[in-house]
């Protein structure tokens, strides 16, 4: 496509989506990857290159696009790697089981600390303010309280650090380490 990439619009730019494009952008000046998205607003287009176990992100921006030229089309695996590229990690990693051991492993830490929670399904609900998803992390809190979630997630790295140190400085049972 040449030139008004900005004016082709939502259907044109649909039909580069998952293809290995070469873009021509202001003097001579030309990028390759495989186009994630087009900003609807601005007509930047997202371009990812992948390398071993990670992807690299380039953005070029709408108004100094040129040309636009398809070099191939994303077999099912690119298709399916673009489109999880840049979701969270789910804890689907994680079998039920574990992920239950863990809402109760967490929920009796917090309790020792006189934290009142409750289980409210897959999650842990905090003091009625925060909420702690699976698989459970600091990062796994949310609250519009700030100074509840900031307590409550170092808290969180606390028993991950100690954890940490139960099971890498002696083999044997955690309950019978007491912390200091």
């Amino acid at each position: 496509m040449h030139c008004g990439w900005t004016l082709s619009g939502p259907l044109t730019w649909i039909r580069y989506v998952n293809k290995q494009v070469k873009v021509k952008a202001g003097k001579n000046e030309e990028h390759q990857g495989w186009l994630l998205t087009v900003d609807p607003v601005s007509a930047s287009m997202v371009l990812v290159n992948f390398q071993a176990e990670s992807a690299s992100v380039q953005v070029v921006m709408g108004h100094a696009v040129e040309e636009v030229s398809v070099l191939q089309e994303a077999d099912q695996e690119t298709a399916e790697r673009l489109r999880t590229a840049f979701l969270p990690p789910s804890p689907g990693g994680l079998d039920p089981d574990e992920l239950r051991r863990r809402r109760g492993s967490m929920k009796r830490w917090l309790e020792k600390n006189r934290i009142p929670v409750q289980e409210e399904g897959e999650e842990l609900r905090v003091a009625g303010v925060l909420t702690i998803a699976a698989p459970y992390r600091p990062e796994d809190c949310s609250s519009s309280n700030q100074i509840i979630l900031d307590r409550i997630q170092k808290l969180i790295q606390s028993l991950i650090q100690t954890r940490h140190l139960h099971t890498h400085h002696t083999p044997s049972d955690q309950s019978e380490h007491s912390s200091s």
